[in-house]
């Protein structure tokens, strides 16, 4: 069952949130049931996370860290306005104060996302409000889809209000560092991260990334650091000989833009597990939301440890101090190595927190699901959602770009945030 009943103990708002509770007006009271028709299917929700993928990541061209921000952010106002209609579970920011139970909640999905992506995007626009007919033609027209669209528009009006000056696109200084484990720029680009801002965004859900530390990378010099230099010299080398078909295949498949990987997946998970409107903009907004936090905690503390890449330290192992690591000075990942320290690994950051929230929502580890990734260009399959994490901790390393201590804590900070999101948001009103 998706929904879940009153095992949990919940805490309050994040602080960050109560000036823009202040602003709106006070929390409507919560829907106990509804004396209309039942919920209606997940249809629209799902069409409007697959237009927000369009606009984000197909138009805008935003890579996975980013893209989660702006996710979470259509995702939440599409929560707030279907859960305030269909009732049942506690706000992420508020609930709209003129939501009535006859509203439709299909009109007020699409509208929340449509503006949201409109406040992000301006560029957009003119495509989102054509989507947005095409949607709302499908829906009958009357006070129901009137009211559903006025609910829909002051959901996504609060989200705006909530992001605004939230540190998206603020400068950041990249500290460059040419010493033994410091991270420096790599080759062929030899860029800085245009992103690297992401890690002083306010995060969605937990109170301060900072808390969220992991425990850091191995000291070079110790047995430990040796053994992943040497699992990723091995295994990540662009022309590795020991590194199987099927773990280049796995490397190339989640090599892809994590943030649509996963989208697909959720899409996928509406569909199979047949979810009705409410669950389905719960799911949404718990995954992608706990993804988001993932980027923002991971970026905090990448640049706090500042450790060097794979393609760096064994390039220049002769300077590590360590006896069990050998330079390479020609060695060469299976991919180009990404613009941005090492420690933790970003993709197991965001892919940990999503897999621990899709075990949380569905009370079960055993779902299983498959999905196509564009850029290996196959269909890999899944029993478990932790079989997902394990694959991806391996596969960041056959790809050679992260030390298996990085995947391995990137996982558990992101365990740390869903955990606090399953004690503290989304929670049942009765």
């Amino acid at each position: 069952m998706a929904r879940k009943g009153n095992r949990r103990r919940r805490g309050s708002v994040a602080a960050a949130f109560v000036t823009l509770v202040a602003t709106v007006g006070a929390l409507a009271t919560p829907i106990a049931q509804r004396a209309v028709a039942a919920t209606p299917p997940a249809d629209v929700v799902v069409e409007w996370n697959a237009n927000a993928q369009a606009a984000i990541i197909g138009t805008a061209g935003q890579g996975p860290t980013v893209a989660y921000l702006h996710f979470a952010m259509v995702q939440g106002a599409v929560y707030d306005a279907v859960n305030a209609i269909e009732g049942g579970y506690e706000p992420y920011l508020r609930a709209p104060t003129m939501a009535d139970p006859g509203d439709s909640s299909a009109a007020a999905a699409a509208q929340a996302a449509h503006d949201v992506l409109v406040g992000v995007f301006p560029a957009q626009q003119a495509t989102l409000d054509a989507k947005l007919v095409t949607t709302l033609d499908g829906i009958p027209d009357g006070d129901a889809e009137t009211g559903g669209r006025e609910v829909g528009a002051a959901a996504a009006a609060a989200m705006l209000l909530a992001r605004t000056n939230d540190g998206r696109f603020t400068p950041f200084t990249v500290v460059e560092g040419f010493g033994p484990g410091q991270w420096r720029r790599t080759p062929p680009g030899f860029a800085f991260e245009p992103a690297a801002w992401v890690a002083n965004v306010k995060p969605f859900i937990v109170p301060d990334v900072t808390a969220l530390r992991s425990d850091g990378p191995n000291p070079l010099a110790s047995e430990a650091y040796a053994e992943d230099f040497n699992e990723v010299k091995a295994y990540g080398s662009l022309t590795s000989t020991v590194r199987s078909a099927d773990q280049k295949d796995a490397a190339l498949y989640w090599q892809a833009n994590g943030a649509a990987l996963f989208n697909q997946i959720f899409r996928q998970l509406a569909d199979t597990r047949d979810l009705d409107i409410a669950e389905a903009a719960r799911m949404f907004a718990m995954t992608d939301m706990a993804g988001a936090d993932g980027a923002i905690g991971c970026w905090k503390d990448k640049y706090y440890w500042n450790l060097w890449r794979p393609i760096t330290a064994i390039r220049l192992a002769d300077t590590d101090g360590n006896p069990a690591t050998v330079a390479d000075p020609t060695w060469t990942p299976l991919f180009a190595t990404p613009p941005f320290p090492e420690h933790p690994s970003g993709h197991t950051c965001i892919s940990g927190a999503i897999v621990e929230t899709l075990k949380d929502f569905f009370d079960t580890d055993k779902i299983p699901f498959s999905t196509f990734s564009t850029f290996s260009g196959t269909t890999r399959s899944f029993e478990r959602f932790s079989e997902a994490i394990k694959e991806i901790i391996d596969a960041r390393v056959w790809s050679g770009i992260h030390f298996r201590t990085a995947d391995v804590q990137g996982a558990v900070m992101g365990k740390r945030i869903s955990n606090y999101l399953d004690k503290h948001y989304f929670g049942p009103t009765v």
